[in-house]
């Protein structure tokens, strides 16, 4: 049963994939439409992350409802939460919509606040976008000593705090490797290399939404980006034929019209009286 009180038909629970570490890795993506989220579970993905605006949450149940059976955290956003009260409530709206867990970028301390509140809780450590001014920007975090140890040092503070796990962005893959042994959380994996828990990279970067430049540490594996060029290309092309084919007279032709009976124009005519032009 979920923390909202709804019977769970998931994969995993979270003791299901605290008992996995160490013994296989696990996959993980961040879908941005329920099409995506229904494929990923489809295809036998792992464990998702959705984005959650609590201002607008049709679209994260949305993709709960694309991918009932899978184990799904609600990566809630930084600041939409400015003291613990708010985290708990926050966490709590997302668990209400069918979360499995949150993600977040918290500080342990709010992170601890919604762990003691019953919710399964991922952190975010290395490389953190939103607070990267702190660290150079968007850069690999973890090439000195001080930066390894700090990262390291974040990890067990939010294991301490109480979290399950916690998303690694981009940092040396060795470093990685070393401190997943180092820690009883889940590591996730996003641009540090093999040894986490978890391999994570997002559904965009998979199917190749964009076009490039590409994250270094991203691999597309489809190409909707020229898909979807293509597909744009025949929409022009298809009004265009239109276009000309009106301005020719070509359509409509007589295979989409409907042809008036036999003396009905006649009889139209005389009764309806001559046109004025």
């Amino acid at each position: 049963m979920t923390l909202g009180g709804a019977y769970g038909t998931r994969n995993y629970t979270v003791k299901d994939l605290r008992d996995l570490k160490g013994k296989r890795v696990l996959v993980e993506t961040l879908p941005f439409s329920p099409e995506e989220a229904a494929a990923a579970e489809a295809a036998g993905i792992d464990t998702m992350k959705v984005r959650f605006d609590p201002k607008q949450p049709e679209l994260a149940a949305a993709m709960r409802k694309a991918a009932p059976h899978t184990f799904m955290s609600f990566s809630v956003p930084l600041v939409a939460a400015a003291s613990e009260t708010e985290a708990v409530r926050l966490a709590y709206q997302a668990m209400e919509l069918g979360a499995d867990g949150i993600m977040c970028q918290w500080s342990p301390k709010f992170v601890a606040a919604a762990a003691e509140a019953g919710v399964p809780v991922q952190g975010h450590a290395g490389l953190v976008p939103r607070k990267s001014t702190w660290t150079g920007g968007l850069r690999a975090v973890g090439k000195t000593i001080d930066e390894a140890l700090w990262i390291y040092r974040e990890i067990k503070r939010l294991e301490e705090a109480g979290a399950w796990a916690v998303e690694v962005e981009v940092i040396p893959a060795a470093l990685l490797a070393e401190i997943t042994k180092r820690t009883a959380l889940l590591t996730s994996s996003i641009g540090a290399g093999s040894g986490g828990d978890i391999q994570f990279l997002f559904a965009e970067d998979i199917l190749g939404n964009n076009g490039p430049p590409y994250p270094r540490h991203s691999k597309q594996y489809r190409n909707m980006h020229q898909m979807r060029a293509a597909m744009q290309a025949e929409r022009i092309a298809g009004f265009q034929e239109f276009i000309q084919d009106v301005k020719s007279g070509s359509f409509p032709g007589p295979e989409h019209i409907v042809e008036a009976p036999d003396g009905l124009i006649s009889d139209f005519v005389d009764k309806a009286g001559r046109s004025e032009r």
